[in-house]
């Protein structure tokens, strides 16, 4: 196991690599694994080192203690309003940038993210959890896009991602409301993929991660980089980057490997 510093004595992020599977975890439980400007940039930094890892397939991102993540830091709410009224539009908008770098990191992560979901998942905690390929989910996880309780709007990718996933109509129910799902609504309208018995979540994120480790990392990564686009974009502009990435797919080591494997039996 890795660690990663983000504020503290205390490391924010621990990373842990087994095999083709590295686990991330957020590691501010006294603080139900909020996120502050340290830690995000902690866990960007890890998700970018474990990007580069060629052995690395699938990356699991989960959280210690009861809480996946609560969000956003309240304190660094309260120390932003406490500036000088001429900084908070520009820091704000600075702060945003570097939010959205964040989420951006990991929705392009090349390899598959898998959210392991062990408690609440609030606001921002939300966010990151739907910028993840899948989400698994404890029995005892619990959902909100609870950022209009601090009268805010969500700024972690949640507006895209969410109807993503649930569709229109339910997506402005949770936002406007900010009410919580729990784990079994949240498997219910496709919130969620995968709903672990009680005190095995890492054990059936590994599962479910176990259906992607022996495939050719790069057309993952390929096939990851447009089907992600492909609700805003053309048939015509989807068909082109296929016909590109099949390209790139054919002078592989993996594929020239399946076709030599397979003409040997």
């Amino acid at each position: 196991m890795t660690e990663a510093t983000g504020g503290g004595a205390e490391s924010a992020v621990l990373s842990e690599v087994t095999g083709p599977v590295a686990v991330l975890t957020l590691n501010r439980p006294k603080a139900r694994n909020a996120l502050d400007d340290a830690m995000r940039e902690s866990v960007r930094a890890e998700l970018e080192t474990l990007s580069a890892n060629p052995d690395v397939r699938v990356i699991i991102l989960t959280g210690a203690g009861s809480a996946f993540c609560a969000g956003g830091d309240i304190k660094g709410m309260q120390q932003r309003l406490e500036q000088p009224s001429g900084q908070v539009a520009i820091n704000g908008w600075r702060r945003q940038h570097r939010t959205g770098a964040f989420v951006t990191t990991l929705a392009n992560c090349e390899q598959i993210t898998i959210a392991a979901v062990n408690g609440p998942a609030m606001g921002l905690g939300l966010d990151i959890a739907l910028a993840c390929d899948f989400i698994v989910a404890a029995p005892e996880a619990k959902f909100a896009a609870s950022f209009v309780k601090r009268g805010l709007i969500p700024d972690g990718g949640g507006l895209y991602f969410l109807p993503r996933r649930v569709g229109l109509q339910l997506t402005k129910e949770l936002i406007y409301s900010g009410r919580t799902v729990e784990a079994d609504e949240a498997l219910r309208v496709n919130l969620v993929d995968r709903l672990a018995e009680p005190g095995k979540l890492l054990d059936a994120a590994r599962e479910f991660a176990a259906q992607f480790t022996e495939n050719s990392r790069p057309a993952m990564a390929l096939m990851k980089s447009i089907v992600n686009r492909s609700f805003e974009t053309s048939f015509e502009m989807i068909a082109a980057q296929g016909r590109a990435a099949q390209a790139i797919s054919y002078t592989t080591d993996e594929h020239h490997q399946s076709v030599e494997q397979f003409l040997r039996r």
